[in-house]
């Protein structure tokens, strides 16, 4: 009989989130400390935030590293520390993003930079920076794994004006592939998640209204933190090994479900 745990268990390893303060980013942390992580780090701008997330998993187990890693140096920073603290990195979800939305005539270069670089330069950058750890964790009896956060709108479009959102998590999808084929030679599995609605501060409709929402989306649901952490589980653990640049996509049913004419809008 297979052994479950050994299966899906994350036992004693390490792992970084981005973005891991609020939102999906917790949904990450708790799942990966409730199948065993021994430590995760989070990266945030925003130090309250992280602290009181800290605050509600216990310090022993999160550790928190403040950075802006919409700048190349606040990358290399990040690494810079993980590299102090840490021999080896065995999983690490780029989930650090950004949304900006403003109607096309008006759509400013500003809006435009800040989305593609969060959103595209930084997971490839900080992955590279990290490299060494990721090599070090894939050493032992399992692969290390990179997990890119895409989304259902790298997939389709949405009705808002998001331009470089929509096409950031596409790309994102696209450099997952290109990345997986380049790390899978250095034991390092690269894979993406892309989410639906999910309650966060980036999809607020998902989170204020999430009946209506609901309505849109074929399981008639919006994402728990179940859902995401289940994801995240699988891919990490013993249980994702064969699953190689594929895009997870987890979103009640929206991208791959939907009925002719059905109108479904929730931001992933």
């Amino acid at each position: 009989m297979m052994d479950m745990n050994a299966l899906f268990g994350l036992n004693g390893r390490v792992a970084l989130v981005t973005g891991g303060s609020r939102g999906i980013g917790k949904m990450f942390v708790e799942g990966l400390l409730s199948a065993g992580c021994a430590r995760v780090y989070i990266s945030a701008r925003k130090v309250e935030q992280m602290q009181e997330t800290i605050a509600e998993f216990g310090e022993d187990k999160v550790i928190g590293i403040p950075a802006d890693l919409s700048q190349m140096d606040g990358i290399q920073s990040l690494a810079d520390e993980m590299a102090k603290r840490e021999e080896k990195l065995d999983i690490l979800i780029n989930n650090a993003g950004a949304a900006w939305g403003q109607p096309y005539l008006e759509f400013s270069e500003a809006g435009w930079h800040r989305t593609m670089d969060l959103n595209v330069k930084t997971p490839f950058f900080l992955t590279q920076k990290l490299h060494d750890l990721l090599v070090a964790g894939g050493k032992g009896d399992h692969p290390a794994k990179v997990i890119h956060v895409s989304s259902i709108d790298g997939q389709r479009i949405n009705p808002w004006e998001t331009y470089p959102y929509q096409a950031s998590k596409a790309a994102v999808i696209q450099l997952t592939k290109r990345m997986a084929a380049r790390l899978v030679q250095d034991n390092i599995i690269v894979t993406s998640i892309a989410p639906g609605a999910f309650p966060s501060e980036m999809n607020k409709a998902a989170k204020n209204a999430p009946d209506a929402s609901a309505a849109m989306i074929p399981s008639k649901r919006v994402g728990t933190k179940e859902d995401m952490a289940a994801a995240a589980i699988y891919l990490c653990s013993r249980a994702g090994d064969y699953v190689v640049g594929d895009t997870v996509t987890v979103d009640g049913g929206v991208v791959n479900a939907s009925l002719p004419g059905m109108f479904n809008d929730p931001a992933g």
